[in-house]
């Protein structure tokens, strides 16, 4: 994740004679189509000066002096000035250079000679907080190491159309986040951190009582920890090695904290915390399922992101509260990995996002052919058990920019594909695209306008072992209402945030095919979510 100052008004191209050839002038030709003018600059640039205490005053001239005096020992051969930022990344590359940025033309490639100011983000409610008089204490905590988050977050949905029934359902959270900077408590823990999360969670999911699905919850606060009053989700260690360039974390936590997973997708229900082919796969421990594990993260080159993990494999619906830890049961070991691209182009410095995963899970499933009826599905080479593989790639890119320098300032346009080994799979692929736009209101720079489409397809060997379950006459459960083969969500939000520390999110939602099959058509569903910093 990149989150070194940009300077939005600087020139970041070089020079004519430097520029690509004609060839990767193709490139520019239909990136720049995509991304647009600099019609936001002078404004994104004005925004940012406004503001003394953004990152992007660094623009102003006594800081520029200041950097140019450091630059002459700090810029390398392809041109990047390590100095011309302040340090306030999250992560640092492992060397200056790019990696497949390099291949553009230098006419679209921002990254050129400086980074991003700001990280990649979509905040989960509106900025600021509902209590600003004890905003004085927290950061005297915060000074002294401590730094806690308090949320609340609710959910209402009604089915107005089609479904099995009318209705409304309702789901909330309360999660309570504490960090422990153990470095500023004893220096000698200088780059340790402590992180911690507990929830409560009630409510019943829509997708089950009204519309009919059990694959898909279209609502996002409904999950795995049921009616717990304190669910543990996370209790890990991080620590940050070579001088800020890897960053270890071991302990309890989900998977989909940090892989398969991006802000702009879990701005939509439905596809918080990862999109759902991964989410319905017990390796994939989603948000709030917390696992034992570890992860490895760096950043190769100043464009690119290397994280490997190794996570131990339970039944989804085991340990709901997340404590009773010797209780759980491992089934295999989840190796998760995980390669992400992130450019940023033209003189906008549109970020983009490129994410190409891959996870194998030890454990042997069940076929998915089914066990019903013995005398078909019994035959030599029908029926086998195998390990699970998962293939992910998702993506997103800024196509304009407005309302200020950051890395959220303006529109994105995003789209993904999820493949599971269909063997053992209930969804074996899911493919999705979307937009997610902000500012577009005048005045209402930080509200969000989000529609996502996403296709579900059953696995073929599932829907094979149905067919033959059906044919011989026997049930295949209540939930299932024939051999089942794909459906189809359409999403649409618009967030607003109403005052400090309070997100107001109207939603609206589309099922085609709900249950996979065709005996319910559709189901309309529109709602409102709440979402309150204390």
């Amino acid at each position: 994740m990149i989150t070194t100052i940009a300077e939005i008004s600087g020139n970041t191209l070089l020079p004519h004679p430097f520029r690509r050839s004609t060839v990767r002038g193709l490139w520019l030709a239909a990136l720049v189509g995509l991304t647009g003018g600099a019609a936001t600059h002078a404004a994104a640039t004005a925004a940012t000066l406004a503001d003394p205490s953004h990152a992007g005053a660094a623009d102003r001239p006594h800081v520029r002096a200041a950097r140019a005096a450091r630059s002459a020992t700090t810029t390398n051969a392809q041109g990047y000035d390590r100095g011309n930022h302040h340090h306030a990344t999250e992560l640092d590359a492992l060397s200056d250079g790019e990696g497949p940025s390099w291949l553009l033309p230098s006419e679209l490639d921002a990254q050129r000679r400086t980074d991003m100011a700001d990280p990649y983000y979509v905040p989960t409610g509106a900025p600021g907080h509902l209590l600003p008089p004890i905003m004085p204490f927290r950061e005297r905590l915060r000074k002294k190491g401590f730094t806690f988050a308090l949320t609340y977050k609710s959910e209402g949905m009604a089915d107005i159309h089609g479904g099995i029934r009318r209705g409304m359902d309702y789901v909330h959270e309360f999660t309570l986040q504490m960090n422990f900077d153990l470095g500023r408590m004893a220096p000698a823990m200088h780059g340790w951190t402590i992180h911690t999360l507990v929830m409560n969670r009630a409510g019943r999911e829509v997708s089950h009582d009204l519309v009919g699905d059990y694959y898909i919850n279209l609502m996002e606060v409904y999950g795995l920890s049921g009616h717990v009053v304190a669910h543990l989700v996370d209790f890990y260690a991080e620590k940050k090695l070579l001088d800020n360039r890897l960053d270890v974390t071991f302990g309890r936590m989900s998977l989909t904290h940090v892989f398969a997973t991006s802000p702009l997708l879990c701005s939509f229900m439905v596809t918080c915390s990862a999109p759902v082919a991964l989410k319905v796969d017990p390796a994939f421990a989603v948000y709030p399922k917390a696992t034992w594990g570890a992860r490895a993260r760096f950043r190769p080159t100043r464009d690119t992101a290397i994280q490997v993990g190794a996570y131990e494999v339970q039944p989804l619906a085991a340990g709901p509260s997340g404590w009773a830890w010797a209780s759980e049961n491992a089934t295999g070991l989840m190796l998760p990995t995980e390669f992400t691209w992130e450019p940023f182009l033209t003189r906008d410095k549109l970020p983009g996002h490129y994410v190409l995963g891959y996870a194998h899970d030890t454990t042997r499933y069940a076929d998915a052919l089914g066990a019903r009826p013995s005398y078909l599905v019994a035959q030599p080479g029908r029926e086998r058990s195998a390990p699970m593989d998962m293939f992910w790639f998702e993506s997103d890119q800024m196509i304009y920019r407005t309302g200020g320098p950051g890395q959220m300032a303006g529109g994105y346009l995003m789209a993904g594909y999820i493949h599971n080994t269909p063997h053992v799979a209930s969804i074996s692929d899911e493919a999705y695209g979307g937009l997610s736009f902000n500012g577009l209101i005048p005045g209402r720079a930080t509200d969000r306008l989000g529609i996502l489409y996403s296709w579900y397809h059953v696995s073929d060997r599932r829907r094979e072992g149905q067919t033959i379950a059906q044919d011989a006459g026997l049930s295949l459960g209540s939930q299932v209402r024939g051999p089942q083969t794909d459906s189809h969500v359409i999403e649409a939000y618009y967030g607003i945030a109403t005052c400090p520390g309070l997100l107001i999110q109207p939603e609206f939602q589309y099922m085609i095919r709900p249950g996979e099959t065709s005996h319910i058509p559709d189901a309309a569903l529109v709602g409102l979510k709440v979402v309150a910093s204390l």
